[in-house]
């Protein structure tokens, strides 16, 4: 399970390149969204609160750059009250992967804003279909990189690669678990930028059932909050399939991933069973955790900045020695606004690339 939205469709290139090799989008439409508080449902009027309190929160954390300061999200809501606080938490936790007092409030203001688009026919595909006449070679594990020559030279499980320059793409989350040694140690204003970076934890359990879909509509989302940082969201019947997708994220997420699958996909089906009745077990059929803090390939689901580093991404961002450009989704969009996307990570290349040419040139 990878990426599923085209994030910010009016700025996001996949939109573009979606329609140009006839890829059919749809629109994310919220047809329903239903909230409860350990599997009772919230009233009409809690959640015309709720409502009120987010278009607070948004105001505070979708201002203009300039006027946010490099603080907490937590921090930066203070003033507001702590609903406003608590909806800072949520927010963190389920779109970013993370608890909010560890994210710059700078970082989250500079993301794009916008719509969503989905790809019926699957965000994989669409990507596959644009690099289908790259070569690629997949299953190549890297574990050291030479820069201290004229050109670069990567040690991988297939034997070595050199070149003049390199492009790495490889998630903030495994850079800094130093899993890819560099040679000689990188600048201290890069590893700056790995420093001031941190993975979030979003995590997804696939729920599959057998046809019965307990009088929920389709694109329903159920929010139940069982704690101050445990949080359930069930997206129903995504593409009209017969799933449940699970997500959870931040430090409630670190703690039920360890626990390994069979016990992940018996949480979220009981949490699911506690807010649409027992009848679910009987017509559940499997189920899938995917928890990308776990994956050695990635060791997280997306980059943050953390408080008080907002200039981490442009620390990265900065080519090393005119050999080393590093990229992905971190660095992404203009002013890095793209970061966290699939959108950023294809302009981050682009512009790395480019930035080669240029330089032989």
């Amino acid at each position: 399970m990878m990426a599923l939205y085209i994030h910010w469709s009016e700025t996001n290139p996949w939109r573009d390149i979606a329609a140009r090799l006839g890829f059919a989008t749809q629109d994310d439409r919220d047809d329903g969204f239903q909230s409860f508080d350990h599997a009772t449902r919230l009233p009409e009027s809690d959640r015309r609160r709720r409502r009120q309190i987010f278009e607070t929160l948004s105001q505070e954390v979708d201002a203009e750059p300039e006027t946010v300061p490099d603080v907490s999200l937590v921090e930066r809501t203070l003033s507001s009250g702590p609903e406003v606080v608590a909806a800072a938490g949520t927010m963190a936790r389920m779109a970013l992967g993370e608890e909010p007092e560890r994210v710059s409030a700078l970082d989250y203001a500079r993301l794009w804003s916008g719509d969503d688009l989905l790809v019926p026919d699957g965000y994989g595909t669409l990507v596959r279909r644009f690099g289908q006449a790259i070569p690629v070679t997949l299953n190549t594990a890297v574990s050291a990189i030479d820069w201290a020559g004229s050109g670069v030279r990567v040690e991988t499980d297939r034997g070595a690669i050199t070149a003049k320059t390199a492009i790495i793409t490889v998630p903030v989350g495994v850079l800094k678990e130093g899993v890819i040694r560099f040679q000689p140690a990188l600048p201290d204003a890069t590893q700056a930028g790995f420093d001031g970076l941190a993975m979030g934890a979003l995590t997804k359990i696939a729920l599959r059932f057998d046809g019965e879909r307990f009088g929920i509509r389709q694109a329903t989302d159920l929010f139940d909050r069982e704690g101050e940082r445990a949080l359930f969201d069930f997206e129903c019947w995504p593409f009209d399939r017969n799933l449940m997708i699970t997500y959870i994220g931040g430090d409630h997420a670190r703690d039920i991933v360890p626990r390994g699958e069979p016990e992940a996909i018996a949480i979220a089906l009981d949490n699911f069973a506690s807010i649409v009745g027992n009848d679910a077990r009987r017509h559940f059929r499997a189920g899938k955790l995917h928890a990308w803090s776990e994956d050695p390939f990635s060791r997280g689901a997306y980059s943050h900045a953390q408080p008080g580093h907002a200039m981490a991404r442009a620390q990265l961002a900065a080519p090393v020695a005119d050999k080393l450009f590093f990229a992905g989704e971190a660095t992404g969009g203009t002013n890095f606004g793209g970061a966290m996307t699939v959108g950023g990570a294809y302009l981050a290349g682009r512009d790395a690339a480019r930035a080669i040419l240029a330089r032989k040139n």
